[in-house]
């Protein structure tokens, strides 16, 4: 379910996923700003009261693991 944020003085985009999410992924913040055009245009501190409508929290991913071999 969609909801929405309203921000304070100093807040920036990446805290807010993180706090809303749980996460700061490339995929979240894509999310962020496909559901608020314009939002990338207030610069990277947002002054209070821009509402911002944070969408439904996009899959976690897990990175690849990576094995590492002692003998080649």
């Amino acid at each position: 379910m969609t909801q929405t944020y309203i921000s304070k003085a100093g807040d920036v985009v990446d805290e807010i996923a993180f706090n809303q999410y749980g996460a700061c992924t490339a995929d979240t913040l894509t999310a962020m700003f496909a559901a608020n055009p314009g939002l990338a245009g207030l610069g990277a501190i947002l002054a209070a009261g821009v509402v911002i409508t944070l969408p439904d929290a996009p899959p976690v991913t897990a990175p690849a693991a990576q094995s590492v071999s002692l003998w080649d």
